[in-house]
């Protein structure tokens, strides 16, 4: 292979220096056992006034496993929110808090959080798990360790991009969270690959958990103030497990569009405790249109859109989600050539609208087509617009003016989430 990379470097989003495991970081695990004490950590829950550190956050005993029913809940999330004006949706996705505005601004100056519970959440387990992944998928599961995390992509035979997952690998599982529209499709496609000799069980764990991410500057702040600060600053995918009310929790460090940020997967039956918490904290609720805005905003790919079996992994610019220098796996050899003899046409960009622009339309420049928007967000002011496309790689770059559709011009920006993919270099490590 032309192009060799140190593992750690493309599997983990955002980061600077490899993940190692740290003699300070307690050694994970599942959520089927809890054999370490992390820091105590006080909660409100629902209406009582903050607790001893013991009667909130415990380490789960050995001998107590994590039974994935759904437990009764005398009042769920979605009542308690509902109960706050937001709206909900029929499939029972918070759509907005008619705050959209402040909550995109609290991204850039304060906190928000998100129940992305839809979202698609994958248990693999079995003695075979991390080999399995390993060759399902782009990421290099065997240079990972208990407590550590990353981003993989998932991909067809010729490297076209399904989705990207995130990765948290416990002590006897591997939990991926992936988007609500690719987690049957996912689940089917692994369970395929499972041969008869494989010790590999797949579950899908989506409506037996709750899931919810920290976004913005002040999120180390939260983490503090909940005493969750042992894992400010570690390396992204770096989780640990407690327990709150006597039901587990998972935070780990990152989200889906950021190193930043923080995420929580829990038992259903201490959501709206969680999430009351994080509010106290000064978090702003954030519902699921506004979060749309900041995927585009931040240049995260999606499934539909940007995923699609028109683009290869490659040039969607997903780098920090593959791992190179590994044994064989679906999509290599695609990926491998590309690389080689320099074959990535296009890259996924921002573009900075003068008006709204409809996803599908043409980019063109100098006259001739050179691409295709794939998603359209308006922003917080009439005169904001901005969106994501394809573009050829000779035809623009950053800071170039490009028109979409008929008559909308657009300036092609960096946006942050593709900023921190870091391509490979003929230099890069073993």
């Amino acid at each position: 292979m032309a192009a060799t990379v140190g593992c750690m470097r493309y599997l983990l989003v955002g980061a600077t220096t490899p993940l190692r495991r740290s003699t300070s970081l307690p050694s994970s695990s599942s959520f089927s056992s809890w054999t370490w004490k992390p820091n105590p950590i006080s909660f409100p829950i629902q209406n009582h006034a903050f607790r001893s550190p013991e009667k909130f956050f415990t380490p789960l005993a050995a001998a107590s496993p994590f039974d994935l029913s759904p437990p009764p809940i005398d009042l769920d999330l979605l009542d308690t929110v509902t109960e706050a004006g937001a709206e909900v949706s029929e499939a029972g996705i918070i759509e907005t808090f008619d705050n959209d505005d402040e909550a995109l601004d609290a991204v850039d100056n304060g906190v928000v959080v998100v129940d992305l519970s839809h979202f698609g959440r994958i248990r693999v387990s079995g003695d075979d798990r991390i080999q399995f992944l390993h060759n399902q998928s782009t990421a290099n599961f065997e240079c990972l360790q208990e407590g550590q995390g990353c981003d993989t992509v998932f991909v067809t035979p010729t490297a076209r991009t399904i989705d990207v997952a995130h990765a948290w690998i416990m002590k006897n599982a591997v939990t991926l969270v992936v988007s609500p529209v690719t987690c049957g499709s996912i689940i089917e496609m692994l369970t395929k690959y499972i041969f008869f000799a494989d010790k590999v069980e797949i579950q899908d764990i989506t409506k037996k958990t709750s899931f919810f991410v920290l976004v913005g500057p002040k999120s180390h702040q939260v983490m503090e103030d909940l005493n969750l600060g042992a894992l400010v600053g570690k390396p992204y995918g770096t989780h640990q497990h407690f327990m709150v009310n006597g039901m587990p929790i998972t935070v780990g460090v990152g989200n889906a569009i950021s190193e930043d940020g923080f995420s929580f997967m829990m038992s259903p039956a201490i959501a709206g405790s969680v999430w009351k918490a994080l509010l106290s904290q000064g978090a702003i609720p954030m519902g699921s249109n506004a979060w749309e805005k900041l995927r585009i905003f931040q240049g995260r790919p999606a499934p539909g859109k940007e995923l699609t079996n028109e683009f290869n992994v490659l040039e969607a610019g997903l780098w920090n989600s593959i791992s190179l220098n590994k044994g064989c796996y679906k999509g290599q050899e695609t990926i491998s050539r590309l690389i080689t003899y320099d074959g990535v046409k296009q890259r996924l960009w921002g573009i900075s609208l003068s008006g709204p622009a409809e996803p599908g339309s043409p980019i063109t420049a100098d006259g001739k087509k050179v691409g295709k928007l794939t998603s359209y967000a308006c922003g917080r002011t009439e005169s904001e617009h901005f969106g994501l496309g394809y573009i050829k790689r000779q035809a623009a770059s950053n800071g170039n003016t490009v028109i979409v559709g008929d008559n909308i011009a657009g300036t092609v920006v960096e946006v942050p989430f593709l900023a921190w993919q870091s391509p490979p270099s003929k230099s890069s490590g073993p």
